[in-house]
Protein backbone atom coordinates (compact mmCIF):
# COMPACT_ATOMS: atom_id res chain seq x y z
CA UNK A 1 0.00 0.00 0.00
CA UNK A 2 0.97 3.67 -0.43
CA UNK A 3 2.69 5.77 2.46
CA UNK A 4 1.33 8.85 2.02
CA UNK A 5 2.89 11.81 4.74
CA UNK A 6 -0.28 13.85 4.58
CA UNK A 7 0.57 17.38 7.60
CA UNK A 8 -1.05 20.35 8.37
CA UNK A 9 1.11 23.78 7.95
CA UNK A 10 1.55 25.25 11.12
CA UNK A 11 2.79 28.46 11.81
CA UNK A 12 5.92 28.93 13.51
CA UNK A 13 6.84 25.30 13.86
CA UNK A 14 8.98 24.32 16.36
CA UNK A 15 12.69 23.54 15.23
CA UNK A 16 13.30 19.93 15.35
CA UNK A 17 16.50 17.57 15.38
CA UNK A 18 14.73 14.46 14.00
CA UNK A 19 15.65 12.85 10.75
CA UNK A 20 13.03 13.61 8.37
CA UNK A 21 11.13 10.14 7.49
CA UNK A 22 11.62 8.66 3.95
CA UNK A 23 8.35 8.37 2.16
CA UNK A 24 7.92 4.94 0.65
CA UNK A 25 7.75 4.97 -3.24
CA UNK A 26 4.28 4.95 -4.75
CA UNK A 27 3.25 1.80 -6.13
CA UNK A 28 2.37 2.40 -9.98
CA UNK A 29 -1.00 0.57 -10.22
CA UNK A 30 -0.26 -0.84 -13.67
CA UNK A 31 2.74 -3.12 -12.40
CA UNK A 32 0.14 -4.32 -9.65
CA UNK A 33 -2.64 -4.68 -12.30
CA UNK A 34 -0.03 -7.25 -14.21
CA UNK A 35 1.29 -9.05 -10.94
CA UNK A 36 -2.13 -9.85 -10.04
CA UNK A 37 -3.07 -11.00 -13.51
CA UNK A 38 0.20 -12.91 -14.54
CA UNK A 39 0.06 -14.72 -10.94
CA UNK A 40 -3.49 -16.22 -11.11
CA UNK A 41 -2.71 -17.02 -14.63
CA UNK A 42 0.20 -19.10 -13.43
CA UNK A 43 -2.86 -20.59 -10.84
CA UNK A 44 -4.73 -21.03 -13.81
CA UNK A 45 -2.12 -22.56 -16.36
CA UNK A 46 -1.25 -25.20 -13.73
CA UNK A 47 -4.83 -26.32 -13.34
CA UNK A 48 -4.78 -26.85 -16.94
CA UNK A 49 -2.80 -29.52 -16.52
CA UNK A 50 -5.14 -31.88 -14.80
CA UNK A 51 -7.32 -31.24 -17.86
CA UNK A 52 -8.07 -34.28 -20.80
CA UNK A 53 -6.24 -33.85 -23.92
CA UNK A 54 -8.13 -31.81 -26.59
CA UNK A 55 -7.92 -30.01 -29.36
CA UNK A 56 -9.08 -27.22 -27.99
CA UNK A 57 -7.22 -27.48 -23.99
CA UNK A 58 -4.28 -28.40 -26.09
CA UNK A 59 -3.96 -25.48 -28.00
CA UNK A 60 -5.42 -22.86 -25.33
CA UNK A 61 -2.83 -24.09 -23.04
CA UNK A 62 0.24 -23.80 -25.37
CA UNK A 63 -0.86 -20.25 -26.61
CA UNK A 64 -1.24 -19.03 -22.65
CA UNK A 65 2.44 -20.56 -21.98
CA UNK A 66 3.96 -18.91 -24.90
CA UNK A 67 3.78 -15.53 -23.05
CA UNK A 68 2.47 -15.60 -19.50
CA UNK A 69 5.72 -17.01 -17.62
CA UNK A 70 7.84 -14.72 -19.96
CA UNK A 71 5.42 -11.77 -18.86
CA UNK A 72 5.50 -12.91 -15.19
CA UNK A 73 9.92 -12.90 -15.80
CA UNK A 74 10.08 -9.80 -17.27
CA UNK A 75 7.65 -7.86 -15.06
CA UNK A 76 10.04 -9.53 -12.32
CA UNK A 77 13.00 -8.28 -13.58
CA UNK A 78 11.53 -4.86 -13.75
CA UNK A 79 11.01 -4.92 -10.20
CA UNK A 80 14.36 -5.87 -9.67
CA UNK A 81 16.16 -3.56 -11.73
CA UNK A 82 17.43 -1.58 -8.52
CA UNK A 83 19.41 -4.56 -6.96
CA UNK A 84 22.63 -3.96 -5.82
CA UNK A 85 24.87 -5.28 -3.24
CA UNK A 86 23.65 -3.63 -0.13
CA UNK A 87 22.93 -5.23 2.90
CA UNK A 88 19.52 -3.81 3.00
CA UNK A 89 18.98 -5.74 -0.38
CA UNK A 90 20.80 -8.80 0.50
CA UNK A 91 19.30 -9.47 3.59
CA UNK A 92 15.79 -8.61 1.68
CA UNK A 93 16.94 -11.24 -0.74
CA UNK A 94 17.44 -13.61 1.89
CA UNK A 95 14.21 -13.28 3.97
CA UNK A 96 11.73 -13.36 0.57
CA UNK A 97 13.69 -15.70 -1.54
CA UNK A 98 15.96 -18.09 0.28
CA UNK A 99 13.92 -18.69 3.30
CA UNK A 100 10.79 -19.22 1.68
CA UNK A 101 12.25 -22.02 -0.80
CA UNK A 102 13.80 -23.92 2.19
CA UNK A 103 10.32 -23.44 4.22
CA UNK A 104 7.77 -24.10 1.13
CA UNK A 105 9.92 -26.93 -0.32
CA UNK A 106 10.09 -28.72 2.47
CA UNK A 107 6.19 -27.87 3.70
CA UNK A 108 5.09 -29.08 -0.11
CA UNK A 109 7.50 -31.70 0.12
CA UNK A 110 5.26 -32.98 2.94
CA UNK A 111 1.82 -32.49 1.52
CA UNK A 112 3.05 -34.06 -1.82
CA UNK A 113 4.76 -37.69 -0.20
CA UNK A 114 2.00 -37.75 3.41
CA UNK A 115 -0.82 -36.80 1.35
CA UNK A 116 -0.23 -37.67 -2.12
CA UNK A 117 2.09 -40.79 -2.07
CA UNK A 118 4.64 -39.47 -3.79
CA UNK A 119 8.21 -40.17 -4.29
CA UNK A 120 10.28 -37.32 -4.54
CA UNK A 121 14.38 -37.09 -4.45
CA UNK A 122 17.11 -34.64 -4.61
CA UNK A 123 14.51 -32.44 -1.97
CA UNK A 124 15.93 -28.39 -2.05
CA UNK A 125 18.78 -29.25 -4.55
CA UNK A 126 16.14 -30.04 -7.21
CA UNK A 127 13.36 -27.80 -7.09
CA UNK A 128 10.10 -29.26 -6.73
CA UNK A 129 6.96 -27.88 -8.58
CA UNK A 130 6.35 -25.48 -8.26
CA UNK A 131 9.20 -23.80 -6.21
CA UNK A 132 11.96 -23.43 -9.29
CA UNK A 133 10.83 -19.44 -9.34
CA UNK A 134 12.48 -19.07 -6.44
CA UNK A 135 16.20 -20.45 -7.32
CA UNK A 136 16.19 -18.65 -10.26
CA UNK A 137 14.67 -15.73 -8.99
CA UNK A 138 17.98 -15.94 -6.58
CA UNK A 139 20.40 -16.22 -9.38
CA UNK A 140 18.56 -13.34 -11.51
CA UNK A 141 19.10 -11.25 -8.74
CA UNK A 142 22.54 -11.50 -8.00
CA UNK A 143 23.03 -11.05 -11.76
CA UNK A 144 20.95 -7.83 -11.87
CA UNK A 145 24.10 -5.19 -10.98
CA UNK A 146 25.95 -7.33 -13.77
CA UNK A 147 22.93 -7.31 -16.33
CA UNK A 148 23.08 -3.36 -15.88
CA UNK A 149 26.51 -3.13 -16.87
CA UNK A 150 27.00 -5.45 -19.49
CA UNK A 151 26.88 -4.11 -22.79
CA UNK A 152 24.68 -5.48 -25.51
CA UNK A 153 22.92 -7.27 -22.20
CA UNK A 154 19.43 -8.69 -24.05
CA UNK A 155 21.64 -10.47 -26.83
CA UNK A 156 24.21 -11.56 -25.20
CA UNK A 157 21.41 -13.08 -22.65
CA UNK A 158 19.31 -14.50 -25.59
CA UNK A 159 23.32 -16.41 -26.58
CA UNK A 160 23.05 -17.66 -23.22
CA UNK A 161 19.75 -18.58 -23.57
CA UNK A 162 20.18 -20.69 -27.10
CA UNK A 163 23.47 -21.89 -25.54
CA UNK A 164 21.81 -22.96 -22.34
CA UNK A 165 19.83 -25.68 -24.44
CA UNK A 166 22.79 -27.97 -25.30
CA UNK A 167 23.03 -28.44 -21.52
CA UNK A 168 21.12 -29.89 -19.09
CA UNK A 169 21.42 -29.15 -15.17
CA UNK A 170 18.48 -29.98 -13.23
CA UNK A 171 20.41 -28.37 -9.91
CA UNK A 172 18.44 -25.88 -8.85
CA UNK A 173 16.93 -25.66 -12.29
CA UNK A 174 19.96 -24.03 -14.08
CA UNK A 175 18.14 -24.75 -17.19
CA UNK A 176 15.05 -22.93 -16.13
CA UNK A 177 17.29 -20.11 -15.62
CA UNK A 178 19.44 -19.76 -18.53
CA UNK A 179 16.49 -20.56 -20.86
CA UNK A 180 14.28 -17.39 -19.51
CA UNK A 181 17.15 -15.10 -18.97
CA UNK A 182 16.88 -12.78 -21.70
CA UNK A 183 12.91 -12.00 -20.17
CA UNK A 184 14.39 -10.71 -16.96
CA UNK A 185 16.83 -9.11 -18.84
CA UNK A 186 14.75 -7.11 -21.09
CA UNK A 187 12.76 -6.13 -17.48
CA UNK A 188 15.62 -4.92 -16.12
CA UNK A 189 17.15 -3.21 -18.84
CA UNK A 190 13.47 -1.67 -19.64
CA UNK A 191 13.38 2.45 -18.93
CA UNK A 192 10.66 4.91 -18.49
CA UNK A 193 10.85 4.94 -22.01
CA UNK A 194 10.59 1.49 -22.95
CA UNK A 195 7.53 0.66 -20.65
CA UNK A 196 5.71 4.58 -22.19
CA UNK A 197 6.07 2.82 -25.69
CA UNK A 198 4.56 -0.99 -24.11
CA UNK A 199 1.77 1.56 -22.58
CA UNK A 200 0.99 3.38 -25.82
CA UNK A 201 -1.56 3.59 -28.06
CA UNK A 202 0.22 1.77 -30.66
CA UNK A 203 1.13 -1.33 -28.83
CA UNK A 204 -1.98 -1.72 -28.29
CA UNK A 205 -2.97 -1.79 -32.16
CA UNK A 206 0.52 -4.65 -32.98
CA UNK A 207 -1.49 -6.31 -30.14
CA UNK A 208 -4.39 -6.75 -32.41
CA UNK A 209 -2.22 -8.62 -35.15
CA UNK A 210 0.51 -10.56 -32.86
CA UNK A 211 -1.95 -12.08 -30.00
CA UNK A 212 -4.08 -13.76 -32.99
CA UNK A 213 -0.56 -15.08 -34.85
CA UNK A 214 0.20 -16.72 -31.49
CA UNK A 215 -2.60 -18.80 -31.85
CA UNK A 216 -1.36 -19.96 -34.98
CA UNK A 217 1.64 -20.37 -33.40
CA UNK A 218 0.02 -22.74 -30.32
CA UNK A 219 -1.21 -24.87 -33.11
CA UNK A 220 2.17 -25.67 -34.00
CA UNK A 221 3.36 -26.40 -30.96
CA UNK A 222 1.13 -28.63 -30.65
CA UNK A 223 1.24 -30.47 -33.95
CA UNK A 224 5.14 -30.23 -34.97
CA UNK A 225 6.59 -30.01 -31.79
CA UNK A 226 5.72 -30.09 -28.32
CA UNK A 227 4.82 -28.44 -25.15
CA UNK A 228 8.06 -28.91 -23.30
CA UNK A 229 9.43 -26.13 -25.36
CA UNK A 230 7.79 -23.87 -23.97
CA UNK A 231 9.27 -24.76 -20.29
CA UNK A 232 12.64 -23.25 -21.44
CA UNK A 233 13.60 -26.29 -19.36
CA UNK A 234 14.74 -29.41 -21.48
CA UNK A 235 17.55 -29.71 -23.42
CA UNK A 236 17.08 -29.86 -27.39
CA UNK A 237 18.65 -33.67 -27.53
CA UNK A 238 15.66 -34.88 -25.21
CA UNK A 239 13.83 -32.78 -27.38
CA UNK A 240 14.69 -34.35 -30.32
CA UNK A 241 16.09 -31.39 -31.88
CA UNK A 242 19.97 -30.76 -33.36
CA UNK A 243 21.83 -27.78 -31.79
CA UNK A 244 21.35 -25.96 -34.56
CA UNK A 245 17.51 -26.89 -35.22
CA UNK A 246 17.32 -26.58 -31.07
CA UNK A 247 18.94 -23.28 -30.88
CA UNK A 248 16.58 -21.85 -34.40
CA UNK A 249 13.02 -22.63 -32.54
CA UNK A 250 14.11 -21.62 -29.47
CA UNK A 251 14.92 -18.24 -30.55
CA UNK A 252 11.85 -18.05 -32.75
CA UNK A 253 10.02 -18.49 -29.40
CA UNK A 254 12.00 -16.06 -27.44
CA UNK A 255 11.12 -13.00 -30.49
CA UNK A 256 7.04 -14.14 -30.25
CA UNK A 257 7.08 -14.19 -26.61
CA UNK A 258 8.76 -10.90 -26.39
CA UNK A 259 6.26 -9.79 -28.71
CA UNK A 260 2.99 -11.44 -27.02
CA UNK A 261 4.39 -10.13 -23.76
CA UNK A 262 4.54 -6.40 -24.94
CA UNK A 263 0.97 -7.06 -27.00
CA UNK A 264 -0.24 -8.09 -23.48
CA UNK A 265 0.90 -5.83 -21.44
CA UNK A 266 -0.31 -2.87 -23.44
CA UNK A 267 -3.57 -4.06 -22.77
CA UNK A 268 -2.86 -3.83 -19.03
CA UNK A 269 -5.39 -1.12 -17.32
CA UNK A 270 -3.43 1.88 -15.76
CA UNK A 271 -5.95 2.81 -13.00
CA UNK A 272 -6.02 1.57 -9.57
CA UNK A 273 -8.58 -0.21 -7.77
CA UNK A 274 -9.21 -3.25 -6.18
CA UNK A 275 -7.93 -5.49 -8.26
CA UNK A 276 -4.25 -3.78 -8.22
CA UNK A 277 -4.41 -3.77 -4.41
CA UNK A 278 -4.02 -7.47 -4.80
CA UNK A 279 -0.76 -7.24 -6.26
CA UNK A 280 1.06 -6.92 -3.60
CA UNK A 281 0.13 -10.61 -2.56
CA UNK A 282 1.54 -12.41 -5.72
CA UNK A 283 4.25 -13.84 -3.93
CA UNK A 284 1.52 -15.77 -1.71
CA UNK A 285 -0.63 -16.71 -4.43
CA UNK A 286 2.18 -18.08 -6.03
CA UNK A 287 3.77 -20.33 -2.50
CA UNK A 288 0.07 -21.06 -1.50
CA UNK A 289 -1.63 -22.03 -4.94
CA UNK A 290 0.09 -25.28 -5.41
CA UNK A 291 -1.52 -26.97 -2.49
CA UNK A 292 -4.96 -26.01 -3.99
CA UNK A 293 -3.85 -27.57 -7.39
CA UNK A 294 -2.38 -30.53 -5.90
CA UNK A 295 -4.75 -31.10 -3.44
CA UNK A 296 -7.44 -31.33 -6.47
CA UNK A 297 -5.52 -33.81 -8.37
CA UNK A 298 -5.08 -36.32 -5.15
CA UNK A 299 -9.39 -35.84 -4.67
CA UNK A 300 -9.60 -37.24 -8.22
CA UNK A 301 -10.17 -34.18 -10.16
CA UNK A 302 -8.39 -35.59 -13.36
CA UNK A 303 -10.08 -38.33 -13.41
CA UNK A 304 -13.66 -37.11 -13.17
CA UNK A 305 -12.66 -34.35 -15.43
CA UNK A 306 -11.42 -37.28 -18.15
CA UNK A 307 -14.92 -37.41 -19.27
CA UNK A 308 -16.35 -33.92 -18.31
CA UNK A 309 -13.65 -31.74 -20.57
CA UNK A 310 -15.21 -27.90 -21.02
CA UNK A 311 -17.07 -28.51 -17.68
CA UNK A 312 -13.75 -28.61 -16.21
CA UNK A 313 -11.71 -26.30 -18.14
CA UNK A 314 -14.78 -23.69 -16.90
CA UNK A 315 -15.08 -24.92 -13.38
CA UNK A 316 -11.10 -25.32 -12.77
CA UNK A 317 -10.32 -21.47 -14.74
CA UNK A 318 -13.30 -19.90 -12.52
CA UNK A 319 -12.41 -21.71 -9.23
CA UNK A 320 -8.92 -21.19 -9.76
CA UNK A 321 -9.20 -17.01 -10.16
CA UNK A 322 -11.15 -17.26 -7.39
CA UNK A 323 -8.17 -19.22 -5.18
CA UNK A 324 -5.91 -16.58 -6.39
CA UNK A 325 -8.12 -13.35 -5.21
CA UNK A 326 -9.10 -15.15 -2.29
CA UNK A 327 -5.40 -15.41 -1.00
CA UNK A 328 -4.34 -12.20 -2.26
CA UNK A 329 -7.06 -10.35 -0.45
CA UNK A 330 -5.50 -8.70 2.63
CA UNK A 331 -7.59 -10.23 5.31
CA UNK A 332 -6.13 -13.38 4.19
CA UNK A 333 -2.77 -12.39 2.58
CA UNK A 334 -1.44 -10.48 6.27
CA UNK A 335 -1.88 -14.20 8.19
CA UNK A 336 0.12 -16.02 5.44
CA UNK A 337 2.52 -13.16 4.85
CA UNK A 338 4.28 -14.21 8.21
CA UNK A 339 4.70 -17.79 6.86
CA UNK A 340 5.70 -16.54 3.38
CA UNK A 341 8.13 -13.63 4.85
CA UNK A 342 9.15 -14.28 8.26
CA UNK A 343 10.28 -11.11 9.62
CA UNK A 344 14.22 -11.03 10.02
Amino acid sequence: MTATAASSAREQPAPSTAPPTAQKPARDPWFDNAKMLLVALVVVGHSWTLLPETWVIDRTYNWLYLWHVPAFVLVTGYLSRKFTYSRRNLRRLVTTVVLPYLVFEGLFALFRVHVGGETLERLWLNPHWPLWYLTVLFMWRLATPALRQLPWALPVTIGVSLLGGLFSVETFDVNRALGLLPFFAAGVLAGDRVIDLVRSRRARLAALVVLPAGVVVAHLVESRLASEWLYYRTSYGALDAGPLEGMAIRLGLIALALAMVVSVLAWIPRRGGWFSALGAGSLVVYLFHGFFVKGAEYAGFEEWAGGHALLSFVLATSVCVVVALTLSWRPVRKPLEKVVTPAP
